[in-house]
């Protein structure tokens, strides 16, 4: 029986989630050649749950290809992909600082989907499930927005703002996983690591 799962992501929140639930992992981390921010780009018109189940698919096909070339003992290879979704409008990580304030006004005042894929690979098996949650934001001032924008939290993150951060005082409402959210949806996760044979 494994008794730790390889992570494929350099997020500091999964890893912090993992360690909430007591799950060792070891990180498997893109070698500096491979483009993992091309795996992200979106085909056309392509429906948010599909685009975030693609991308972490595709993600995953990477992380066991490193695994074996790399050598390293059989354990369960852990990834995952967020995105946010307003309409059937996918907002990704913004570009830079004007980017995330025009994702922040369309997000003012309305609800929006955020998804998270999930994708357990051990030996021949793959295991998969999706989280999605909804988040509804206050309406919000362009000072606030710039203030936000300022503090630099919004960038690196889907839909230019992270939940367990200052982004808080302006969520009215949420319904779903927060963890999800959050970007790995423990309750999903620890599911598909049972399945995979660690214990969790």
């Amino acid at each position: 029986m494994p008794d730790c799962v390889y992570l494929a992501s350099q997020s500091p929140r999964r890893r912090q989630l993992l360690d909430q639930i007591g799950v060792r992992h070891e990180l498997l981390l893109a070698e500096p050649g491979e483009d993992a921010e091309a795996l992200e780009a979106v085909r056309g018109r392509e429906a948010p749950a599909r685009y975030v189940q693609r991308v972490t698919a595709l993600k995953l096909d990477a992380a066991v290809a490193r695994q074996r070339a790399r050598g390293l003992p059989p354990a369960p290879v852990l990834c995952a992909d967020t995105t946010v979704a307003l309409g059937a409008t996918i907002l990704g990580k913004p570009e830079d600082a004007e980017d995330a304030g025009r994702m922040l006004a369309a997000l003012s005042g309305h609800t929006h989907r955020v998804l998270t894929a999930v994708a357990v690979q051990h030996g021949d098996q793959r295991l998969r499930a999706l989280s999605v949650s909804e988040v509804c934001f206050d309406a919000l001032t362009p000072a606030q927005i710039a203030a936000y924008v300022a503090s630099g939290e919004p960038l690196g993150k889907a839909g230019a703002y992270a939940v367990q951060g200052r982004a808080q005082a302006f969520i009215r409402t949420m319904r779903g996983s927060y963890t999800g959210i959050m970007g790995l949806p423990l309750f999903e996760t620890a599911q598909l690591l049972r399945q995979a044979g660690l214990p969790c």
